[in-house]
């Protein structure tokens, strides 16, 4: 691991500079670099000369494009479980970034999806710009919102989130900062003005005060205009409901997102929704990432994850075949597997740690 250099290190005044770096990969995340970021994190930590992380990504087009979901379908044909192990060193650092002591600013650059959110959307000093396109868009590809994503999403005003979540849509940077997946807008170009700046903090409320500066007004959102329809369609107790709603209530934007929801897998649909709302009833991200944990390791051993990757990444024909086809197949009994206990296998990081930042 230490010859890996698909995260980079360094230290700049009293920055701890955090690089993820697989820029033909779109920096997606595999075992190795979560390995590599909680390893830098533990360090920065004890230095006592180190008063902040920065979270940046190389390449032009985005901070990471979540976890490479490729390698996971490679290892569930295999009938392998290091994407289990993964997940659990993964959802372990999710815990990790929101618990840091220190201030964990995360430039949300360009593209940042799945896995990215969850290096990122824990972080207290969270910054999108203009080119920021944050997505959890898990139903997709047979999957269900993980690193955190049902705490956050399930956390975003009136039912924002499962619009998100369900749908999978990309937002920017002003509905990030609606949805509270992000605290500051600035804009790209001013990125490596800001980057210098915080190179000469000395303090972390120096950190904090020098990233209040550069933040400026993001521009205008979709969401903030769509809260109605969104608030009443999504509070529906089901996936169908919800559709029913969408198509019914004569506005074409909510049209157009029940077709969206209703190509994504009728499975990894209803249980995204259950996760949604079991994940608001809970006390804490950890206990969140447990019941993520479970539904993840139920989700690994299902067609739809295998087939909605080669769907999406690997044939790319964008025609993924379901398993069940449809919302009606999918009983409260199949749903109600995801979240039982793993026994011995659980990630138990436990409801006790204290509040996150949301």
């Amino acid at each position: 691991m230490k010859n890996d250099d698909s995260v980079l290190l360094h230290t700049q005044g009293r920055i701890r500079h955090i690089t993820l770096n697989r820029p033909r990969a779109l920096n997606a995340l595999n075992h190795a670099m979560v390995l590599r970021m909680g390893e830098a994190l533990d360090a920065a930590e004890q230095d006592g000369s180190v008063i902040a992380v920065l979270l940046t990504g190389t390449g032009e087009r985005g901070l990471c494009a979540g976890g490479d979901i490729r390698s996971i379908r490679d290892d569930a044909l295999a009938g392998g479980r290091t994407s289990l192990d993964f997940w659990r060193d993964e959802y372990r650092l999710n815990a990790r970034i929101a618990r840091f002591p220190k201030p964990y600013v995360a430039l949300m650059d360009g593209i940042v999806m799945g896995g990215g959110v969850g290096v990122s959307a824990h972080g207290s000093l969270r910054i999108v710009t203009e080119r920021s396109r944050i997505a959890m868009p898990e139903t997709g590809i047979g999957f269900v919102p993980d690193v955190g994503g049902t705490y956050l999403l399930g956390a975003a005003p009136g039912e924002l989130g499962t619009h998100l979540a369900l749908t999978g849509e990309p937002v920017g940077a002003a509905d990030a900062l609606l949805c509270g997946l992000a605290d500051h807008f600035v804009p790209s170009g001013d990125a490596p003005a800001l980057i210098a700046a915080l190179d000469t903090c000395t303090t972390p409320e120096s950190v904090v005060a020098t990233t209040e500066q550069f933040a400026g007004t993001a521009p205008a959102g979709e969401l903030a205009g769509h809260r109605d329809w969104i608030d009443a369609c999504y509070a529906a107790d089901t996936v169908e409901e919800i559709i029913e709603r969408l198509d019914g209530c004569g506005v074409p934007a909510a049209k157009q997102a029940a077709a969206t929801i209703l190509a994504k897998s009728p499975t990894a649909l209803k249980v995204t929704l259950a996760a949604l709302r079991r994940a608001r009833r809970l006390e804490s991200l950890e206990a969140a990432l447990d019941q993520e944990y479970r539904v993840s390791s139920t989700a690994f051993t299902r067609p739809d994850l295998v087939e909605g990757v080669r769907a999406q990444i690997v044939d790319k024909d964008r025609n993924p075949r379901w398993s069940p086809a449809g919302l009606a197949e999918v009983t409260e009994e199949d749903v109600a597997r995801y979240f039982a206990p793993l026994g011995d296998a659980e990630l138990g990081l436990g409801p006790d740690a204290g509040p996150a930042r949301r």
